[in-house]
């Protein structure tokens, strides 16, 4: 971080606002130091992230929901996906959003979030709650009936669902979405897709949904806003300020976010990863303001680190955490089921992460559940397809389901990991238990 450098993260840490603070009868989620809190009780986050919630039915979105309450999960993370080119392929799409593989193998028919409007120059949204936005009114009233907060990002960094790389392909058409040089740069430094990300935000946040009546950001389900799924701004490069861009960024975003909704919490959906000079370090982050918890992800398959290190890792955020004042959460990782040591292994983090004081919780990418097997057909005449069976994995081996009958059997057993260790971490929310057992 050549351009902060002369600038200390001490001296930043210092600058930080209040912790975000809910009232004991307030329906969202604040934080009190290192931990979270929900109507003047410890809040403790333990749960899974699914993909799939804003395009599968609703059957299926029931499936996963009710699996994660069962499971003892407090807390399920999700992604606004899709982005495309524009519906009538005047600007291509970068990927096959009309694809008719099952739910979790990225079977959308159709549904879409966000396109580019050729005709007059620039992004629309899809509203419809039929294959767009207002799909996310039934994941949002289903999780409030059923006691569960929902982390949403609001955007994806990656090209898998379009994300922010089909956006940039928007304005460079000549653009490369798998390895453009100006893929840690544009999309975070231009003034056009800033200004296409504000317009995106209060959109989402002052949605009406249709089933509650209230905007998305009145709902209580709703536990934080991630500025985006794993946003990797290159902190090397720097604004005309000489600010480092990804600070920049988020500094900008979060306030933009916090302007607009002063109810929920909000954080970056990084990867916090610690000594890369291209990624602004956790310890600057949480010394942002409009910033009220850090977030990391961690792969040992794709990190290059053993799940010994992983434990390192965990109590060097807390550290962090502690530092700063500010919960932080492990809101990815897994370990390939091939791995014969899997379901140790996560108990081993998940262990961890329980017995350090300084640590919020967790969620594991990913919890997956029965679905309509492919060919998916379009919406709505899908609604009524029920699901009939688990989906086949997507080959990186990281699912985990509540399926005895699973190949690999650690899909299964390490669903029963991350289960009890659920319960027993969110036992701490209950009244009458203490907050540390």
């Amino acid at each position: 971080m050549k351009a902060s450098a002369a600038v200390p993260a001490a001296a930043l840490l210092g600058s930080a606002a209040p912790a975000h603070a809910a009232g004991r009868q307030s329906p969202f989620v604040g934080t009190d130091g290192t931990g979270f809190t929900y109507q003047g009780r410890p809040f403790a986050v333990a749960g899974f992230n699914n993909h799939y919630l804003g395009w599968g039915t609703r059957a299926e979105v029931d499936d996963v929901l009710e699996t994660a309450k069962r499971a003892g999960a407090s807390v399920v993370r999700t992604i606004l996906h899709s982005v495309i080119g524009s519906p009538d392929g005047s600007v291509p799409s970068t990927w096959n959003w009309q694809s008719t593989a099952d739910a979790s193998n990225m079977g959308m028919h159709g549904t879409y979030l966000l396109s580019w409007d050729a005709a007059r120059g620039t992004w629309a949204f899809n509203d419809s709650t039929v294959n767009g936005l207002g799909r996310w009114d039934y994941v949002i009233w289903k999780a409030e009936r059923l006691g569960l907060k929902l982390d949403i990002a609001l955007i994806d960094f990656w090209q898998w669902a379009g994300g922010i790389q089909q956006v940039c392909r928007w304005f460079l058409p000549d653009y490369n979405v798998s390895n453009d040089p100006r893929r840690y740069t544009f999309f975070f430094a231009d003034e056009r897709t800033r200004a296409f990300y504000r317009d995106w935000v209060a959109h989402v946040l002052n949605r009406r949904n249709s089933l509650t009546g209230r905007a998305y950001k009145d709902e209580p389900a709703i536990f934080a806003w991630d500025l985006m799924n794993e946003p990797e701004a290159d902190n090397t490069k720097t604004m005309p300020d000489g600010r480092p861009l990804s600070e920049d960024w988020i500094s900008r975003m979060s306030a933009y976010v916090k302007s607009i909704d002063a109810n929920h919490l909000v954080c970056v959906g990084g990867e916090g990863f610690y000594d890369r000079s291209s990624f602004v370090d956790p310890a600057r982050e949480l010394a942002i303001p409009t910033i009220d918890f850090g977030t990391w992800h961690t792969y040992p398959d794709y990190h290059g680190i053993t799940p010994a290190q992983v434990v390192d890792l965990i109590h060097r955020h807390g550290e962090t955490a502690r530092q700063a004042g500010k919960p932080v959460v492990l809101q990815e990782f897994s370990y390939s089921a091939l791995h014969e040591g899997q379901p140790a292994a996560l108990r081993s983090w998940v262990d961890a992460i329980a017995a350090d004081r300084s640590s919020a919780g967790w969620l594991y990418w990913r919890l997956v559940g029965r679905v309509t097997p492919a060919p998916t057909r379009a919406f709505p005449e899908a609604e009524n397809d029920l699901p009939t069976e688990f989906a086949p994995d997507n080959g990186e081996h990281f699912d985990v389901a509540a399926n005895p009958d699973a190949t690999p059997p650690a899909v299964w057993d390490s669903f029963q990991v991350l289960a009890g260790a659920a319960r027993q971490l969110t036992r701490r929310n209950q009244p009458g238990v203490p907050a540390r057992t």
